[in-house]
């Protein structure tokens, strides 16, 4: 079984492993069913999904009937309008099946026009703030990818009282100082005010080298069991981190059974010799690339 930590200040225990759901984009209902089938296996109780993660919450829609108070069920939008991210909320809502979600999430929040639409008079924190009046959410949060992810969460965070954020979070993009440094300042923030903090990108190996290879992520993962667990333990043997699962599947099982043992922080030589052993590479590069 995975091991639980107080989600912020939800007041919910959560499986440090969060389901991430992009997983369940493409897929036909037998074979996510076969999936989330997983997560009840190994007790995961926290599901991460999103309006623009494909059929994910249609695959998880029906589940909800049976399992929902299983679960802590986070979606996202993606949308930076009152109008937008209140459409897109009452969508997510009907397709996962379920009167209210337990978080909502502003989607990949990091560029400068859309924060200030998103954050300011008419935009879409106003509508999640009304839902959150109207019960049909019980927490907010923000997420992002890319390098200035951390740095733009913390002024989120400065701007309004969110529950959870999430940004990536692995060896080789912590070798940039910079980004290091960004994420020790929210990470130190976050541990001030409670805020649940979500990491993912934990198994990226490096961006896929031909576009004819790429399957189910948009990254190319480690699959190399090893490398993948020292990977896992090298979130989780940091207190207080979430790790949300690779959008790649089929590595699901491989995560979790890492993350089933004690966690055990590796050695730097030891990351050193699996960037050098498998050519791993940082996903975001200031100035380089740094979109998905």
């Amino acid at each position: 079984m995975i091991a639980t930590s107080p989600f912020g200040k939800t007041g919910h225990l959560s499986t440090r492993v969060i389901f991430g759901a992009a997983a369940l984009g493409g897929m036909k209902q037998d074979r996510a069913d076969r999936v989330l089938e997983i997560l009840l296996e190994y007790g995961i109780n926290h599901i991460d999904t999103a309006a623009a993660y494909g059929d994910s919450e249609l695959r998880i829609g029906p589940w909800m009937r049976e399992h929902r108070k299983r679960f802590f069920l986070a979606t996202k939008t993606g949308d930076r309008t009152y109008e937008g991210a209140r459409a897109s909320l009452r969508r997510s809502l009907e397709r996962l099946r379920v009167d209210r979600v337990d978080l909502i999430q502003l989607h990949n929040l990091v560029d400068e026009n859309e924060w200030q639409t998103a954050m300011g008079p008419g935009g879409a924190l106003e509508a999640l703030v009304e839902a959150r009046d109207q019960g049909l959410v019980r927490f907010i949060g923000v997420t992002g990818h890319g390098s200035q992810a951390p740095a733009m969460h913390r002024r989120s965070i400065e701007r309004f009282a969110f529950d959870s954020v999430l940004f990536p979070y692995n060896f080789t993009m912590l070798e940039n100082p910079q980004y290091a440094a960004d994420v020790e300042a929210l990470l130190e923030i976050c541990g001030q005010r409670g805020v649940a903090a979500q990491t993912i990108k934990s198994a990226a190996r490096r961006r896929w080298q031909n576009g004819g290879d790429r399957k189910f992520s948009w990254y190319e993962p480690l699959r190399d069991r090893d490398a993948l667990r020292r990977a896992v333990h090298f979130v989780l043997s940091r207190p207080g981190l979430f790790l949300n699962s690779s959008s790649d599947a089929t590595i699901l099982r491989d995560i979790l059974d890492a993350a089933g043992e004690p966690p055990a922080a590796p050695s730097r030589s030891e990351m050193e010799a699996d960037v050098a052993a498998f050519a791993m590479q940082p996903l975001f590069i200031p100035g380089v690339r740094d979109t998905i």
